[in-house]
């Protein structure tokens, strides 16, 4: 797909989140930036716990109360031209902000929808709430659970525990789109599913992104997925984003230790299970992070000007993705040769 490189329509900087906990405060994001254009995806990846999906609450400050977003500022475009923070929104603004300009998918469809409503009702109620009717509410519903390839009538009328798993996650997708939003946040919507309903959701996906323009952030600790669906992947360790650029890059020419880890770490139909790598060690602790890199302890590349002084973001590409990193030289080349 060819993107609108012109038109930025999420804008952020510097955002570090903090959970409340009882021994401190835990950094779960930190200093994060990026730019989402319109009609692209970004493939967020990294281990559980990294802070990808904290990201994504604080996004459409949907945060539990233990948490803060403690910097930073959060950018969305309209369509027609203006631009506001979204931290600077009351609750009455967000809740206009939320499905008509971006709309969520969270992980787990059964949980995702009430269990004693008919998906007609859904549809209505979200409707109602930013001021559509219900007969047009009813044809875009349609019309979208037919552009997900769902039986529309019958879908429609249905409640959630008459749906497969595969049908459910498609519901959802097609909910996330009914008032049209520019961005839609995707969580690990092919987790809970078989390999052929993940095919299908994903080409669903890709399907509907074509049609309709809009940008996607996606979720995934399944890098062949990420490889797939993005045009641009950002790799999340201990809640900093340590390298971002396009897929091909990324993927096959990793700059940062971490992001070549994981790929090593990942099954390849073209080599054996005997040359997996795993990562050694775990995640360091978010309430009293190491000094310096916050990989080096468990990177097979540290020097020890890692152990003491963070890593800089420094371009690559003519400035199409960035890498912390001391060593990207030599993870560089150790990706191309792997590649």
């Amino acid at each position: 797909m060819s993107l609108d490189m012109n038109k930025v329509v999420l804008s952020v900087r510097d955002v570090s989140v903090s959970y409340l906990a009882r021994r401190g405060r835990v950094r779960a994001v930190s200093q994060v930036s990026f730019d989402l254009h319109a009609g692209e995806t970004l493939a967020l990846i990294g281990e559980s716990g990294c802070g990808k999906s904290t990201l994504n609450l604080a996004l459409i400050r949907q945060l539990p109360k233990n948490a803060s977003i403690d910097s930073g500022s959060i950018a969305y475009t309209y369509r027609d031209g203006r631009t506001v923070n979204l931290l600077d929104f009351d609750k009455t603004a967000m809740r206009r902000y939320l499905w008509s300009e971006c709309s969520m998918v969270f992980q787990g469809a059964l949980n995702s929808l009430n269990p004693v409503l008919r998906v007609s009702d859904l549809v209505y109620e979200t409707a109602a709430a930013h001021g559509i009717g219900r007969l047009e509410a009813q044809t875009r519903a349609l019309k979208l659970f037919e552009q997900v390839r769902l039986d529309a009538k019958r879908v429609f009328n249905s409640y959630p525990h008459e749906m497969s798993g595969g049908m459910r996650q498609r519901v959802l997708l097609a909910l996330s789109l009914l008032l049209r939003p520019q961005i839609v946040i995707m969580d690990e919507p092919t987790t809970a599913v078989d390999i052929l309903t993940q095919r299908s959701i994903l080409d669903v996906l890709k399907q509907l992104r074509a049609e309709l323009n809009f940008s996607v952030i996606f979720i995934s600790h399944d890098l062949a997925v990420a490889a797939e669906i993005a045009d641009t992947v950002a790799t999340m360790y201990a809640g900093e984003i340590v390298e971002i650029g396009p897929v091909n890059d990324v993927f096959y020419r990793s700059r940062h230790a971490y992001t070549l880890s994981l790929l090593n770490a990942a099954p390849r139909l073209s080599a054996g299970a005997e040359t997996l790598e795993s990562i050694p060690g775990s995640p360091p602790d978010l309430i009293e992070p190491p000094p310096g890199c916050k990989f080096h302890e468990r990177c097979a590349y540290a020097q020890p000007i890692c152990r003491t002084t963070p890593p800089p973001m420094v371009a690559y590409n003519n400035g199409a993705g960035r890498a912390a990193c001391h060593e990207t030289a030599r993870v560089l080349a150790d990706a191309r040769h792997k590649a």
